[in-house]
């Protein structure tokens, strides 16, 4: 039976993902995480610049991580019936304008509420990302478009934080936040034209958020997140003391390297095997990263075996904001964005309770606390990964 060239065309055009849409995504992703974590290296500038001290400087990356944490679910649940593109460029602009006023101002507290009005912009983008880009393709392709669109993260984390740092060094501080701004309002242009819009949800189908979270698999998902990435920022956090202690202080950015190239290695293989193989690679995921927890723990003192260990645990984190998103993303269905929002609330909690839960371990009992507390968090991880084998973490289907 002859198969006409325009079936084929057809079909080509069925498989093929749009790009251009998914990349922008990817971008708004690379700009909320750059917008975050820039301040980290750029303390002593900005100290100088607002007359503050470095603490108090520290404290801008605390208040954007405020503001996407009480912001996520009530904005998402609030904003159901908007329609998304129109939504998402109002996120991006709230990066524009927030970025502008950190360049110009010379006040803390004006400076401080547009961090505060960043975060707020981050929790609306990061409960929206996931869920617009598994939209834009069929089913069989979620997975890889979701992780296509968060790339931008350990891209803005391996790359752009150390860039943007040496910039800073060069052209100052307010500089890299105005570049900032530029970016955020080429973005809305390229969202405009490549992004398609989609309707926000029907008043009759919007589901409340104590609906959303007892929808079979979503809890399950969360307790994964919030496991998972708190440890996670438990040895990330306080990576610079626990290599003190085994003697590679001065290694500390060679470490920090392999954890990002890994990191980036994990999100490839992520994307490419998601869509059958979901659970397995949850499962992998907490393995490898516990495994790399233990070799910390019981030979922590060796190079080339934090460098392995480092190596492992990049390649099982690069990938987790795919998982869990795509998980939550396919269990939650149409009422997907409420429980992204849920989930950007439980990421956000994991990065706080890793500053204080990692601070207090290494101020009673040292760093050789951090591998026993990270593997109490992972066992509990993999057995709930295990468990969900029906919602949440479901095994392929053929």
């Amino acid at each position: 039976m002859a198969i006409s060239t325009t079936t084929l065309d057809s079909g080509a055009q069925a498989a093929r993902l749009p790009m251009a849409s998914l990349l922008a995504l990817a971008m708004a992703g690379f700009v909320t995480i750059l917008t975050e974590a820039l301040p980290a290296g750029l303390l002593p500038q900005i100290s100088a610049g607002l007359e503050i001290s470095e603490a108090l400087a520290g404290q801008l990356v605390t208040f954007y991580a405020i503001g996407s944490l009480v912001a996520a679910i009530p904005l998402t649940a609030a904003t159901q019936g908007a329609r998304r593109r129109p939504l998402l460029l109002a996120a991006i602009a709230g990066f524009a304008v927030a970025n502008t006023v950190t360049t110009f101002s010379g006040s803390y507290v004006l400076t401080m509420v547009a961090r505060f009005l960043a975060g707020v912009s981050a929790g609306l983008l990061w409960a929206l990302l996931a869920g617009y880009a598994a939209r834009m393709v069929p089913e069989h392709q979620k997975g890889r478009a979701i992780a296509i669109a968060m790339v931008g993260t350990p891209l803005a984390l391996s790359l752009g934080v150390p860039a943007g740092t040496f910039l800073g060094n060069l052209v100052g501080w307010r500089m890299c936040f105005g570049i900032m701004s530029g970016l955020a309002l080429v973005l809305m242009v390229w969202v405009r034209i490549t992004v398609p819009d989609f309707a926000g949800q029907a008043a009759g189908k919007r589901l409340s958020l104590g609906h959303v979270f007892t929808v079979a698999g979503v809890r399950p998902v969360l307790f994964a997140v919030l496991a998972f990435v708190l440890a996670h920022n438990i040895l990330y956090t306080y990576i610079a003391p626990f290599l003190t202690v085994a003697g590679m202080a001065e290694r500390t950015d060679l470490v920090l390297l392999v954890f990002g190239v890994t990191s980036l290695l994990g999100i490839w293989i992520i994307g490419v095997l998601i869509d059958r193989h979901l659970r397995a690679l949850t499962l992998s995921s907490t393995v490898l990263f516990g495994l790399s927890a233990l070799a910390f723990g019981v030979t922590g003192e060796i190079p080339s075996v934090i460098y392995a260990a480092t190596a492992a645990w990049g390649l099982a984190y690069g990938g987790a904001a795919t998982l869990f998103q795509t998980a939550i993303a396919k269990t939650a269905g149409e009422a997907a964005d409420v429980a992204q929002s849920m989930l950007v609330t439980a990421w956000n909690m994991a990065i706080a309770g890793g500053g204080i839960i990692g601070g207090a371990l290494l101020g009673l009992f040292g760093v050789s606390a951090f591998s026993p507390a990270l593997l109490a968090l992972l066992v509990p991880t993999l057995a709930v990964v295990w468990a969900a084998k029906r919602h949440g973490f479901p095994a392929a289907r053929r």
